[in-house]
Order: C-alpha cells, then structure tokens, then sequence
C-alpha cells in the first residue's frame, strides 16, 4: 500500500525500482523456479477463496445500483471462477518456458556463430478495468516468461486485486523468488495512472486492457511503449450460404454466453438472400438480448428496435445486438472493414470459397469461420491464458500469451575475430 506521506509519482516511482530488481531475478529464474512459483499461488487462490470472495463481495457492494449487469458479471468472483484461474495458473506451469528458445542460427563466413534468442521484455504495466481474474492471468504469464509485472486494476476491483496478489507473492516467495516480481498499486488516485505511464526509467511496457476511453488515455500520455488492446465490437456475418441452425447457435452463443466479454458479438450482418428467415430466427433464440435492427431488418420482426449510425460499430458489453442486412458477401466486407474495431470476426457459411475469402480480406486480429467469436481468448487458444488481445500489428497480435511477452536478443559466438 501507498504511505500516507508518498505521493502518485514517490510511490510508482518506489514499485518501479522494485520491479527492476526483481526483474533482474526472475529473467534467471530456473523454468522449475517458476513452474513452483505458479502451482505454488494456484494452491494459495483454492486454499484463500473465502478471503477472495469476501473481497470480490466488498468490491461488488461498492457498485451497487451505480453500474449495470454486465458489469457486475466482469467484477464478480465465484468458487467456479476462482478455481478457473488457479487451474489457468496450472495450465501455464505445465506449457514450455518461452524463455531462452532459440528462434534462429546463422554461421558467418568468418567463422561468427550469431543466435537470435527469446528473452523477457522486463517490467510490464499492466492497467485495466473491473475484471479482477485479468490480474491473476497477466501475472502468471508474466511471472513465467521472466517479466517483473505493476499491475493498476480498476478502483472497484481493489479488494479482490489485493487479495489475488497476496496468492501470486506466495506462490513467489515459496519458490524462492522476489515477491516484487508481482506488485500492485495501492492507490485509486489515478494521477498514479499517468505516473506509471511515464515512468521511462522502470517500465519497459505498458498493456491496457478495458474499453476504448482507457486505451485513448493510454495512447494520449504514454511515453512508455504500449501494447494496444482496443474494444472488441466484435462482428459475425451470416452469408447467404450459411447453413441457418448452426448460425443461429453460433450467432446466439457469440453474443449470450458472456456479454461483458470483449469477444462478444455485438453486430450481426446478414445476407438479404435469407435474411427474412434468419432475423425471426434469431429473434426466438436471443431472448433477453435487445436487437436493434436496420430498417429492413426491422420490417421482417416487430421485436426489432431501430438502429443508428452508431449500432454498427458500438460495443455494447450488455445484453444488447445490432442487425445489418446487407447484399451479399461484398458489402458485408465493407461493412465489417469500415465498423470493426480489429478485433475479432466472423463468417458462417458453407461456401468454402466466401469464407477464404472474408478470411484474406479482414484484416482484424482474429478472423473466423464457422465458430463462435467468444472462442477469442488464449486459453482457448491454448495459450493457458492470456494478458489481452493485441488490435495493432507490431510485435504482438491477437490473444496475448508467453511468446509474445518475449523479446529477442542475439548472442555472437566467435573465437577471435576481428572485423577488417
């Protein structure tokens, strides 16, 4: 916790120096140091899940009557999604250690033997929204690919943060690591936030994970690089050879299964071909989920509300869906190209030859057929979890996992070489 004498900038300043050294020791770690570390805090989150849940109630009573469902469902902890992250945990121990993987080997002609060799970034910034677990994820990924981690979790999340760092420094501290390797910053003053966005001299990057008002912050004031997460207005396109059952499941699940998750569907597009018998289809499925249509869309179902301008590329993170008809496989290209935050999208067809196509032209982060957009998540992607989905296109996109919180080093070997 901040001391009552620190200010913002005293007390990022204190957490990045400690970060920094612990930094230095856990790049050496042993992969077995590690992989202790992490069963180490999976067992601590199963064994403290009262303490957990008791801090996760506080954090949920704080918001009461002040935020909407969805948001208490990313804010709100359960037994089932605590053991969800220490089996995240589990998972990430037991993947191989992407620290020290030799990614490349050129021998010179004189004699030179260079290595191109993955090593650790070094301390991360993490900043994000309400979802506590998101702390517990990017520090075990952190923690394994040899990276120091601050994390900034939203104020509201404050007491369920303190606790999940409590589990991941014991895990640290039985293995024998720098419990600074994890830290948290124990102040809701979000001039903390700008601090930690300029500390140049102890953060290497940081990664934002929550809605677009927090990446434009992030964006406007970092001097530290940063690894851009943007909102996931996440589009599933039904083409006109789609096979009309399988859409509606895939469609419905996209959208229902998690609202405030950033791969929920949040705009449906449809062919005009089998429009007037999808957009019934889908108004029986999506019980409790506000459609809000175009005006054609509108006319084949009364239960439509409609739509503007803004619908199409909104992101809800509610029970609410925007439907867009649009005619054929051209103009839904558009229309997801111009709408789409880069996130993720989908087609659902039969037509091997559409969906090649919408595969080569959308240039999102993660591009789909025939699943699902809620499959946009690292540990579906076998990553054991992930830190976030990158949206750019520099180092790292898409699910964020171990590989991509590893830089590059070369290593030359020689046996007296001078250059001429």
């Amino acid at each position: 916790m901040i001391s009552p004498d620190q200010t913002p900038k005293a007390h990022i300043t204190d957490l990045g120096k400690r970060a920094r050294r612990a930094s230095i020791e856990i790049a050496a770690a042993s992969t077995d140091q590690k992989n202790n570390a992490l069963r180490a805090a999976a067992a601590a989150l199963r064994e403290r899940m009262d303490a957990i849940l008791k801090g996760n109630a506080d954090d949920v009573a704080s918001v009461a009557g002040r935020k909407n469902d969805a948001f208490i469902d990313r804010l709100e902890l359960t037994p089932d999604r605590i053991q969800a992250m220490a089996t995240a945990l589990d998972d990430i121990a037991a993947l191989p250690d992407p620290v020290g993987r030799n990614l490349a080997t050129f021998d010179r002609p004189n004699g030179l033997k260079i290595e191109r060799v993955a090593c650790p970034i070094g301390v991360i910034g993490m900043i994000y929204e309400s979802r506590p677990n998101v702390g517990a994820d990017a520090s075990a990924l952190c923690l394994k690919s040899g990276n120091a981690i601050i994390l900034r979790g939203g104020s509201e999340s404050r007491n369920s943060t303190r606790e999940i760092v409590a589990c991941m420094q014991h895990g640290l501290k039985t293995a024998g690591l720098p419990v600074d390797v994890v830290q948290t910053v124990g102040t809701t003053d979000r001039e903390a936030v700008a601090e930690l966005l300029k500390a140049v001299d102890f953060i290497d990057l940081v990664i934002p994970r929550g809605g677009r008002g927090l990446v434009e912050l992030v964006r406007d004031q970092a001097r530290v690089p940063t690894l851009l997460h943007l909102d996931g207005n996440c589009h599933s396109y039904i083409h006109a050879d789609a096979d009309i059952t399988k859409a509606v499941n895939i469609v419905t699940n996209a959208k229902l299964r998690r609202t405030g998750v950033c791969g929920a569907t949040e705009s449906i597009v449809i062919d005009r071909l089998i429009a007037a018998d999808v957009v019934p289809a889908l108004a029986d499925a999506m019980v409790g989920c506000e459609l809000r249509g175009d005006a054609e869309a509108c006319a084949l179902d009364a239960r439509l509300f409609p739509a503007t301008d803004e619908d199409w590329g909104q992101e809800y993170l509610d029970a609410v869906a925007s439907i867009r008809i649009v005619d054929g496989l051209d103009q839904a290209l558009d229309m997801v190209a111009t709408y789409s935050s880069g996130h993720t999208d989908a087609i659902i067809t039969e037509n091997a030859e559409a969906a090649e196509r919408f595969l080569k032209v959308i240039d999102s982060a993660v591009v789909m057929h025939n699943a699902s957009t809620q499959f946009s998540d690292g540990g579906e992607f076998g990553m054991g979890a992930e830190i976030g989905i990158a949206t750019g296109k520099m180092h790292a996109r898409g699910p964020v996992g171990l590989e991509q919180l590893t830089s590059f080093k070369y290593l030359v070997h020689g046996n007296g070489q001078t250059r001429p």
